[in-house]
């Protein structure tokens, strides 16, 4: 029989009796099981971004759907690509529960529509080139689990992040990734060690993907967008090392070609 772990009794009690230095490192106690918890879905994540990698090298894109915090870290990590890796806005996309508003503020019952997320999916016109990443928790998130049900239905390729082994959503995944962190410290309070595990998982995910589609060369962004000072700095920093150029000149060529890719490509290519 399925059982929410992430709804289990707190291993804590009496939490408002607690002095702040207790409250703070018995947290601390139990965010240290998170990466073991993490580590242990390794076997399940590593075939998910392959076939994620398989399916963007032949034009497909990345999706994640959640609701709540699992939506909102869906889309935190959507954003992160473009700036990091340099890659068009629509090549990982982020969708919650709710729209927009639900970013900021909870949507009342938005997460118990089971045809929403088949909807906010057609808005982008998905189709069998492209991965869906159901983000829940709980495993049971009405918005998630239909929405990767009708994706199976219509022969999208479906992984699911959760915390509760065995639930509804990795039935609807041909890629679960289980990460059981065991009860969270406030009781049933996911935002805690279940968001941290799917933060992780999602860091690896992103990240592994990007790499295996040449985003990065050596250990460096070549590709991040230049949208602050201090990337700028960054990027003719790795000019200097890779180059043996001076600082000076180093910014000049980033200025002028606007990427650090596209610097070492024109400097290797005219010297």
């Amino acid at each position: 029989m399925f059982e929410k772990i992430t709804e289990s009794p707190s291993n804590y009690r009496h939490l408002e009796q607690m002095p702040v230095r207790e409250l703070l490192e018995n947290m601390n106690r139990e965010d240290q099981l998170v990466p073991q918890a993490v580590a242990r879905a390794i076997p399940q994540i590593e075939p998910l971004v392959e076939v994620i990698v398989e399916k963007m090298k032949a034009g497909g894109r990345l999706f994640y759907i959640g609701a709540g915090t699992s939506g909102r870290l869906g889309i935190l990590d959507a954003s992160e690509c473009p700036p990091t890796f340099g890659v068009p806005e629509d090549w990982v996309i982020g969708l919650i529960a709710g729209g927009e508003t639900a970013i900021r503020r909870p949507v009342e019952h938005a997460e118990d529509n089971t045809e929403q997320a088949w909807k906010d999916l057609g808005g982008h016109f998905i189709d069998t080139q492209d991965v869906v990443i159901g983000i829940a928790a709980s495993g049971t998130t009405p918005y998630v689990v239909a929405g990767l049900a009708t994706c199976r239905a219509n022969g999208i390729v479906t992984g699911c992040i959760t915390c509760n082994p065995g639930s509804p959503v990795c039935e609807q995944a041909d890629y679960p990734v289980e990460i059981a962190v065991g009860p969270e410290f406030v009781t049933g309070s996911t935002r805690m060690k279940s968001g941290t595990a799917q933060k992780l998982a999602l860091n690896m995910i992103s990240t592994s993907v990007m790499i295996r589609l040449g985003r990065v060369v050596d250990n460096r962004m070549v590709d991040m967008q230049l949208s602050n000072h201090k990337l700028v700095e960054r990027g003719a920093k790795m000019l200097v090392q890779a180059l043996d150029l001076t600082y000076e000149d180093a910014v000049r060529l980033l200025t002028e070609h606007g990427s650090v890719r596209k610097a070492m490509t024109f400097y290797m290519s005219n010297s």
